[in-house]
């Protein structure tokens, strides 16, 4: 069993105080595979030191000289590229696949925000346009200064790329908490760190749970600014520590998204776009598209073809090629999505699958690929974010009784439009109140895109040259022209 008893702080391994351990599993065989340690306040106090030793050196390199750090972030995750994806899909349960594609989408964004790093250079100080003669104004852009960085367990080391590669392009130093229920993928993050020479101090990670890390991270003076990606309950936790202090924060947090399928829709492409938005990852992510909104006309004949996708559905050990859909990630949320369908049995919805229809493996934290059709707008189902392999469908009769029970959510993070005509989905989205809106596709999330929400579903934007912006203070310097 492998034993994560050090903290990375200052380019070094050292032995945490703390006694506490962590137990890490595999929720596939729900076997210990792992110990983390559970570090705590003075953990937290001597990685926030370090990287605020490192901040001034850190942060007058030049964004070309960053770059070079983030490229070799890059070329090492594609080094260890096989090694990563089986870890992942070990440490997680997600599938082969989808923890490869999770793989590339970190190495492009460390690629991205090099370059970003390297454009940077030519932005400081660039003169501003003004009507006031013998006056000239140019703009700098400083780093916010030292940055937490608390990420979830659904997507581990995909989420740190979106936080960490934009901190370090924008000449933050950073101290890292990755979630403990995933630690192992997120370890490599700190070797390649050693690997590259990277300043000391300006990458720290600190392993432990909320109560130990988390809480005394966010409530530290010398932090500047939080970056967390999470549920809601503790992104107002955590945005309530912040506020001691008027520091900097962005989150990253709830959804419940829709999906609205057309009458022109093609149906079986609709429902490839429905199981991708609901099923990938088990339903653990938090822009699946769970609220299924179809036009009465094509309902009977989409939800015959989701039946059948569900019934092909592959579950059991996410290291074979053959699996399609993984167990979820650990034992808490394998029961809180029970709970939800409970609720269900309770509220007496329409299933379409569910465990009925479903023969689970013997071991590991599975639930059933479940589908529910008009389901209330009253009932739990529809309003609450599951974070499970849960869909709830309604039907509606005209375009814009679909745009408004779309928009009528607490949440705003994502939405997909599938209809025939493209211009025709063009038009619904731009109507739809959330931060991604795919049409004709399947959850495409490009680095140079912004990720982000409405509503509840959080405060700024990850990803893209905002993403950048976030890690960033805006500076003019103003005076007498030459």
């Amino acid at each position: 069993m492998q034993r994560l008893d050090k903290q990375f702080i200052d380019n070094q391994w050292v032995a945490s105080q703390a006694t506490r351990t962590l137990p890490v599993t595999n929720p596939y065989s729900a076997a210990v595979i792992a110990e983390v340690t559970a570090g705590d306040s003075a953990d937290v106090e001597a990685a926030v030191a370090a990287a605020r030793r490192a901040l001034p050196a850190w942060r007058a390199l030049s964004g070309t000289e960053r770059a070079v750090y983030l490229d070799g972030f890059a070329d090492a995750l594609s080094a260890r590229r096989d090694e990563l994806v089986r870890l992942s899909a070990t440490n997680n349960g997600k599938v082969l696949a989808e923890a490869g594609i999770d793989l590339d989408d970190a190495i492009a964004c460390y690629r991205y925000y090099a370059g970003q790093a390297r454009q940077l250079d030519s932005r400081q100080g660039q003169p501003v346009a003004l009507e006031m003669e013998g006056v000239e104004a140019r703009c700098y852009f400083d780093p916010v200064g030292v940055v937490g960085l608390i990420t979830p367990w659904n997507f581990p080391l995909v989420t740190s790329a979106w936080k960490l590669a934009p901190a370090l392009a924008a000449g933050c130093t950073v101290v890292f908490k990755p979630s403990e229920v995933t630690p192992l993928p997120e370890q490599a993050l700190a070797e390649i760190a050693l690997e590259l020479d990277l300043p000391a101090g300006v990458f720290n990670l600190v392993h432990g749970d909320g109560q130990g890390i988390g809480e005394p991270l966010t409530r530290h003076r010398h932090i500047d600014k939080v970056s967390f990606t999470g549920s809601n309950r503790v992104g107002e936790a955590v945005m309530r520590a912040v506020a001691d202090g008027s520091r900097n924060i962005s989150l990253e947090l709830g959804g419940k998204s829709p999906i609205l399928v057309m009458e022109d829709a093609d149906i079986e492409r609709a429902a490839d776009q429905v199981m991708a938005g609901l099923y990938f990852n088990a339903g653990q992510i938090c822009s699946a598209t769970s609220r299924l909104i179809v036009h009465t006309s094509i309902a009977d004949a989409l939800y015959a073809a989701l039946g059948r996708r569900i019934d092909a559905l592959v579950l059991g050990n996410p290291l074979e090629e053959t699996t399609t859909m993984g167990p979820l990630t650990h034992a808490r949320q394998k029961d809180s999505v029970e709970n939800y369908l409970a609720v269900a049995a309770e509220e007496g919805l329409s299933a379409v699958r569910d465990s009925r229809d479903c023969s689970l493996p013997e071991q590991g934290f599975f639930v059933a690929p479940t589908l529910y059709r008009d389901v209330p707008t009253t009932s739990r189902l529809w309003c609450e974010e599951i974070f499970g392999p849960v869909l709830c469908g309604r039907s509606v009769a005209s375009e814009q009784e679909a745009i408004e029970l779309a928009n009528d959510s607490d949440f705003g993070l994502a939405a997909t439009v599938i209809s025939g005509d493209p211009a025709r989905a063009r038009r619904i989205g731009r109507q739809l109140q959330a931060g991604s809106i795919w049409y004709n596709s399947e959850q495409l999330v490009l680095p140079q895109t912004a990720w982000g929400g409405f509503k509840r579903s959080g405060i700024g934007r990850e990803l893209g040259p905002w993403g950048l912006a976030s890690y960033q203070e805006v500076k003019h310097v103003i005076g007498p022209a030459d």
